[in-house]
């Protein structure tokens, strides 16, 4: 039997579709004491950590040395990281160290799970694609993906001890889908061991919270309405020991003659997929977990994702369609 999360009740702001913003509180009787927080600029975001209870600045410190050593572990982009190393590695098994190998495992294993709908070796192809802020807009030819998607393929990836190979000299692997997560909860095992019992990891939106805050009162994650100007609320989500991840059409895209263009792509056609969903925010205990099953339940559909999110345990989610509908799945009560 499913295992229902602990949730309380989702309190709607407006029912329309949310991608997750940040973390907002409602105060109850009284000012709440601020938290201890620092603000940095880690895998291409902004992230944010706050200590409610353990108000102590060598804390984060340590957790902002930890990010600073994952990206250069996970990222594509910084020279000599594992990643980029695995990339450039010409076919020839490189070592990695025992997270990489661990993040990696896990990103395989969802590959193998979707059959190759969410595939950690897409590279090829984001790399024909901007949706940044200053893209303009170039939609890659069919040729030049059926190029890319022909080096598209999990099977390709060789794992040998503490080595990784990739069979084709011309994959590229990409962990955008899950590496978040990962360190949100690599960050929350540190802070426990340190014994912080009330805190908040936001790492560019994947929000994972320690415990309650202080008052014993649930936090509240509120999700910004999609196209909306920043720090429109469509909704917020109280959630206690829980992380909270979305994945949306709005999140990195851009537009051409009335047609969105998102970076969610479809690893049979290399497209943006299509299937009528906005967004899809998945409430998990694990915030790898999540920030997998966000894309992976994107790209399965609402059909299917709903009956994957279905068949596991204390794992929640909430998809918006186009046309405005909300569907929750069974553990959710609103």
């Amino acid at each position: 039997m499913k295992q229902q999360l602990s949730l309380s009740s989702i309190f709607f702001v407006f029912i329309f579709f949310p991608i997750l913003l940040g973390i907002s509180f409602f105060a109850g009787c009284g000012r709440p004491k601020e938290p201890l927080s620092r603000t940095g600029f880690y895998f291409d975001t902004a992230i944010t950590i706050s200590l409610y209870d353990k108000r102590e600045e060598k804390l984060l410190e340590q957790c902002f040395s930890m990010a600073r050593s994952y990206e250069n572990l996970f990222s594509k982009t910084v020279e000599n990281s594992d990643v980029w190393n695995i990339n450039h590695g010409n076919g020839h098994p490189v070592l990695v160290s025992d997270d990489t190998l661990a993040l990696l495992r896990a990103a395989l294993s969802y590959a193998r799970l979707t059959d190759g709908k969410i595939d950690p070796t897409i590279g090829p192809v984001t790399q024909l694609w901007d949706f940044s802020s200053s893209s303009d807009g170039l939609i890659p030819s069919q040729e030049d993906l059926a190029e890319a998607l022909s080096h598209v393929g999990y099977e390709r990836v060789l794992i040998e001890g503490n080595t990784v190979c990739l069979l084709d000299p011309q994959a590229e692997i990409d962990l955008g889908f899950i590496a978040k997560g990962y360190i949100a909860d690599r960050l929350k095992e540190y802070l426990l061991s340190q014994g912080v019992k009330s805190a908040t990891i936001n790492l560019g939106g994947n929000v994972l919270a320690i415990g309650r805050r202080p008052d014993n009162t649930p936090f509240r994650i509120g999700i910004q309405k999609p196209f909306a100007p920043e720090g429109t609320i469509a909704l917020a989500l109280p959630i206690t020991d829980l992380s909270v991840v979305s994945s949306g059409i709005y999140e990195r895209y851009f537009e051409k003659d009335n047609t969105i263009y998102h970076h969610i792509l479809d690893t049979k056609t290399g497209y943006p997929v299509q299937n009528n969903l906005f967004e899809v925010t998945i409430l998990s205990q694990s915030s790898m977990d999540g920030d997998a099953l966000s894309t992976t339940c994107f790209l399965l559909g609402i059909e299917d994702g709903m009956a994957l999110i279905e068949s596991l345990e204390n794992t929640e989610a909430v998809f918006l369609t186009s046309d405005g509908s909300v569907h929750a799945s069974s553990g959710l009560d609103f």
